[in-house]
């Protein structure tokens, strides 16, 4: 992936900070989002799934909060 940066610089020479164009913001976000995604499923790979009745039920718990 090209990244396109501009870096924000302290009067030291010392780089803090860097600025991005939005599609490559949101490229890198959703990226991040996936990886995320992915991560959470494989720690519920193991787990037995829920009937639809108990999906239901939690969904609606949810709703509630």
């Amino acid at each position: 992936m090209n990244i396109k940066r501009q870096y924000i610089v302290a009067d030291d020479d010392r780089k803090v900070g860097v600025v991005l164009d939005i599609e490559t913001f949101e490229k890198i976000e959703e990226l991040l989002e996936d990886y995320g995604l992915a991560f959470s499923m494989e720690e519920v790979e193991e787990e037995e799934a829920l009937s639809l009745n108990e999906a239901q039920q939690c969904y609606a718990r949810m709703k509630k909060r």
